[in-house]
């Protein structure tokens, strides 16, 4: 029988994202790095490159015998803990990122949920996000927070106005 393979999160060294998910899957281990397009402004030209979506972290789906494996790897420090254990992220939540990502004009931020304290409750009525709830950051019309519980993580994702109603 298969072991049960989950999403974890493992912190990384600064910058270290894209490398360690390349030394992942040429361990044969299934790791995802969310990236996203970012139009960068030099000062003689403008640039397209993709950025980690969360900084100092990369996602791997693996058993738990397969945990001693993504450690060794150059560049990941450990895995994100929660409530003294690795943090199990649920694959609903890799899911509606990687699809949100898919979107033509996806653009997230993410901010750490410490010191945000919960405002208007929303439920979005549009896109890839659709009949989510979350938070509307200081009463404003197109920023809503969508908060990872494993991660302890909040993304800040902007919505059209009209996409929103109050929940």
């Amino acid at each position: 029988m298969q072991p049960e393979r989950k999403w974890y999160a493992v912190y990384t060294k600064p910058r270290w994202e894209k490398k360690i998910d390349s030394l992942l899957k040429n361990k044969g281990i299934e790791s995802w790095c969310p990236l996203q397009k970012i139009e960068r402004q030099w000062s003689d030209r403008k640039k397209v490159i993709e950025e980690p979506l969360f900084k100092s972290y990369v996602f791997v789906y693996i058993a738990d015998t397969e945990r001693t494996g993504v450690l060794m790897t150059d560049g990941v420090l450990n895995f994100v803990y929660y409530i003294g254990k690795p943090a199990v992220i649920r694959e609903e939540e890799v899911n509606l990122i990687k699809n949100y990502l898919n979107e033509k004009e996806a653009q997230i931020s993410v901010i750490s949920s410490e010191g945000f304290r919960e405002d208007t409750k929303i439920r979005v009525n549009h896109g890839v996000f659709m009949g989510t709830e979350g938070t509307v950051l200081r009463g404003g019309k197109k920023k809503v927070f969508v908060k990872l519980e494993s991660l302890g993580q909040v993304m800040v994702v902007e919505f059209r106005s009209e996409y929103l109603s109050p929940a």
